[in-house]
């Protein structure tokens, strides 16, 4: 196993580097590096830019009009672009439902559906998790009855991101209910302008509408958006959530928000504190033994080795140590962390004057990285998995 990088994919490092600092505004990176709020002109036309470039499907084979970088190249273009300060993309297009459309899809639904994604031009949201079926997602109620060549769709998807920017979500759907809950399940792309799909904003405790319910009410979709065969969905879930945990774990952010954690407590005067240092060493030490993890799937990959199957390991500690540092500023900072109301923000009690714009918004990213360890499959079922698939 070797763990060094060759000078190819140094140099390759170099051309990523050199083109992202050229090509991300400043604005944005100023607010990635600051963990303000973005836009989703912000997320957006960072994900045009790429899509410009043929980046933004960064882990696409060249077959399908990626830039077929092996595994070595994809991390390496996602660690430049997070320390950088670059939006992180948003995954359920091009690094969920696309590897989907290119296993499982036939020919006409991957020229349909692939080049809206590469572009950036489509917004895809993930329709899984429903009340009462998340971890338990076998036990989703989402029904999808078929009539001629279209389905009837009626039901309730929950937590589903950014649902209010969708133009696209794919969803998990019941068209069957003999036999096991798995076996009767169907993967299904829905139009959200759709008549019969509303959308109802979830409204967080730092004001912020991230995640949604989605309704639908006998909504007509075409038969042909049935990726792959009928009842067989599950199969695909599985396949989709391999990608969304490896996704979650974001070892790039954890080093690029590691150094934000050193500037906070420096700044806030408790960088001489052993203790608070320990902490942070700990946190750390963590950081670098998950990056190895990863490099240890790389380099199995790269030599064609069959790796474990590590999805559910990355996703655990990788979501811990967000948690972990989240927290970490947050004792940093103090009273300056605890502002995540909107309107105390706007009125500069974060601002420059007082100097505590760095602690902006500390709280609000706390309470938000709760949620890391629940979604995408809870750490507990996680824990699991990797018992029975990994430890045997």
């Amino acid at each position: 196993m070797d763990l060094a990088f060759t000078p190819e994919e140094q140099a390759f490092r170099e051309e990523v580097r050199t083109w992202v600092h050229a090509h991300l505004p400043e604005t944005i990176s100023h607010k990635v590096h600051n963990a303000l709020r973005l836009t989703r002109e912000d997320m957006q036309s960072w994900a045009k830019t790429l899509g410009r470039k043929g980046w933004l499907g960064y882990g696409w084979p060249e077959q399908f009009g990626g830039p077929g970088w092996n595994a070595v190249q994809k991390h390496l273009f996602e660690e430049e672009c997070a320390l950088a300060g670059a939006p992180r993309i948003v995954p359920f297009g091009p690094v969920m439902v696309a590897p989907v459309i290119m296993a499982f899809g036939n020919p006409a639904q991957q020229q349909r559906f692939l080049p809206g994604i590469a572009s950036g031009e489509v917004w895809w949201s993930q329709g899984y998790s429903e009340p009462g079926s998340g971890s338990d997602l076998a036990s989703l109620k989402t029904r999808a009855e078929r009539v001629g060549d279209k389905y009837i769709v009626n039901g309730q998807k929950t937590w589903t991101t950014l649902a209010q920017f969708g133009d696209w979500i794919f969803c998990l759907v019941r068209t069957s209910t003999e036999g096991k809950p798995q076996t009767g399940i169907s993967f299904l792309l829905i139009d959200m302008t759709s008549k019969g799909v509303s959308v109802r904003p979830i409204k967080l405790l730092d004001g912020e509408c991230e995640v949604n319910e989605v309704w639908f009410d006998n909504v007509e979709v075409p038969a042909d958006n049935l990726i792959g065969e009928e009842n067989k969905g599950w199969n695909y879930a599985k396949y989709l959530l391999a990608h969304e945990r490896t996704n979650i774990a974001d070892v790039n952010r954890a080093k690029r928000e590691l150094e934000r954690l050193k500037r906070i407590a420096k700044a806030e005067g408790v960088w001489q504190d052993m203790r608070f240092r320990d902490e942070i060493a700990k946190l750390e030490v963590d950081v670098i033994a998950l990056e190895m993890m990863v490099l240890r799937v790389l380099s199995a990959e790269k030599s064609g080795k069959q790796s474990l199957d590590i999805a559910g390991l990355l996703k655990i500690r990788g979501s811990e140590i967000q948690q972990r540092y989240s927290e970490l500023m947050m004792l940093a900072a103090g009273p300056f962390s605890m502002p995540f109301i909107e309107e105390a923000m706007a009125a500069g009690w974060q601002g420059d004057h007082v100097g505590a714009a760095h602690c902006a918004p500390l709280a609000s990213t706390y309470f938000n990285m709760r949620k890391t360890t629940i979604y995408g499959g809870s750490n507990e079922v996680q824990r699991n998995i990797v018992a029975q698939t990994v430890l045997g």
